[in-house]
């Protein structure tokens, strides 16, 4: 016996594989699809890293600001800067090119 489906039967199954085709395409492709949240994910371990070295830099000149402050004089760093800046040498040193 040979089972016959009507016509409405037929349009409402393509209908809904269409409609569930859309829902499976927009979760994957859409603005808050899988792929979105991965590239999202992927730039915000871009810019922790990148957060991350530029709070190491601002840690390391507050420390070279700190040493040189009216507070707390670090001669040795001030004598070193004054030296590069200014290209002096001591007497008892040897330029080695």
């Amino acid at each position: 016996m040979k089972q016959s489906h009507s016509f409405g039967a037929v349009m409402f199954f393509v209908v809904m594989m269409l409609v569930g085709a859309y829902f499976i395409h927009a979760a994957i492709y859409g603005p808050s699809g899988v792929l979105q949240r991965m590239q999202i994910m992927a730039e915000t371990r871009e810019l922790v890293a990148e957060r991350d070295r530029l709070q190491a830099e601002v840690d390391r000149l507050r420390n070279l600001t700190r040493r040189l402050s009216d507070h707390y004089l670090d001669l040795d760093l001030l004598d070193e800067r004054a030296r590069a800046m200014l290209g002096v040498l001591r007497p008892d040193e040897v330029v080695i090119r």
